[in-house]
């Protein structure tokens, strides 16, 4: 039977019924260790108690109000970010791209109200991956993204990945910002050396120009600290923030400093539903466990010992994995197999993992998973490589054979 749903998604056919911590249940009762956390969303894992809890209690009093009256969870949830970040001021959203739109908004902003509406252009790089909405892909920048949807939103300047010449070369008059991903997560699990980093910042401050870092993907405790730029030494000016924010729930965020935030008065940006109290107390629950003493200590750790025992599993399948990329539980690996054959044999093993770019696959399990549950990924990983070499062997084979 011909699906009612826009077939927009090559989805695999598989459907889950209910998830309990970092694994998945599916509807013919199969456990699949979750790996992929939603494209790392399920930040505290499946059906996490405190969620739960907080979620429920909340469904039961009031869900939606609408930002024309005070929300004073919001406020909290606010408060407890700006005091753990470098932010002075958040607005909420329902996603992502939201989180990116509204930065994008508010940089263009910030220069017209100085007196310098000419200042709209965002540098932004290649292999970059900001939202799907016509402004954020354009501001990504891929043509696979682009195509079909008529001329490109004006105002995005791409430049090659870690090339600091070329970034320099694309400053100009009309330039008001430049916007980064930390850590590519969509490009290929492709960590921003931390100097190249500290260079942006420079730049940024010697010409006047706003820092924006996507950390939608490497945000909320992802790489071991609460957000990936507290590894660089560089505070940017304009943060975008969701996923793992909301643990599951469609949210995201979009920080700034005073400064930056200037041009964005009443009336200049909005939202429906951004910032309901669903939402932000769904948003509070989850910083609870994540600033809780040790919390993103313990990610720290599990996430290097991850990252050593993907390293020993590429030593063990040279002919399959080719190179280990990441930080903390944002983990990539590159393969000598199409991804997608790489996932489907990882899938057959009952693991989940995402697809990225560069012939990458992104590991990005929950934050709540145990040094048992790496153990048990890596069994799985290692009968999936296997089985590929199997494969590969008999391909080669017939090959002789004919």
């Amino acid at each position: 039977m011909t699906s009612p749903l826009l077939q927009t998604y090559a989805r695999a056919d598989l459907s889950f019924e209910k998830g309990e911590g970092p694994w998945l249940i599916g509807r013919d009762g199969e456990r699949y260790l979750d790996f992929g956390a939603g494209i790392a969303v399920n930040a505290l894992g499946h059906a996490h108690p405190h969620l739960v809890k907080a979620l429920t209690e909340q469904a039961a009093k009031l869900w939606h109000t609408s930002n024309l009256y005070q929300i004073p969870e919001g406020e909290r949830l606010a408060k407890r970010l700006v005091e753990n970040t470098f932010a002075d001021v958040v607005f909420f959203s329902n996603s992502g791209a939201e989180a990116n739109e509204a930065a994008i908004k508010m940089a263009r902003k910030y220069h017209a109200s100085k007196g310098h509406p000419e200042r709209f252009r965002i540098i932004t790089f290649e292999g970059a991956f900001h939202g799907r909405t016509l402004a954020t892909i354009a501001a990504g920048g891929q043509a696979k993204y682009l195509e079909g949807f008529g001329p490109k939103v004006e105002g995005f300047d791409q430049v090659p990945f870690d090339n600091l010449e070329a970034l320099k070369a694309a400053i100009g008059p009309e330039t008001a910002a430049i916007m980064i991903e930390p850590i590519q997560g969509e490009g290929g699990i492709r960590p921003v050396p931390n100097p190249f980093m500290r260079e942006l910042r420079g730049l940024c401050d010697a010409h006047g120009l706003l820092l924006i870092f996507d950390e939608i993907q490497t945000g909320v405790g992802r790489t071991g600290k609460l957000f990936a730029y507290e590894w660089t030494g560089v505070t940017p000016d304009i943060m975008a923030v969701a996923k793992g924010i909301g643990g599951g729930f469609p949210m995201g965020a979009c920080l700034a400093t005073a400064e930056a935030a200037s041009g964005m008065t009443v009336g200049s940006h909005g939202t429906t539903f951004g910032g309901n109290p669903l939402a932000m107390a769904v948003g509070n629950a989850v910083l609870d466990v994540i600033l809780a003493p040790s919390f993103l200590e313990r990610v720290e750790r599990v996430g290097l010992l991850l990252k050593q025992r993907l390293a020993e599993l590429k030593d063990r399948h040279p002919a399959v994995i080719s190179d280990v990329r990441g930080l903390g539980l944002m983990m990539g690996l590159r393969t000598n197999v199409p991804n997608t054959d790489f996932i489907a044999a990882a899938r057959a093993q009952k693991i989940i993992l995402i697809a990225a770019g560069d012939n990458v696959t992104r590991l990005l399990p929950p934050l709540i998973i145990s040094d048992e549950d790496v153990a048990e990924a890596m069994n799985r990983l290692d009968a999936a490589c296997t089985a590929i070499e199997t494969e590969l062997k008999a391909t080669a084979q017939r090959g002789a054979a004919e």
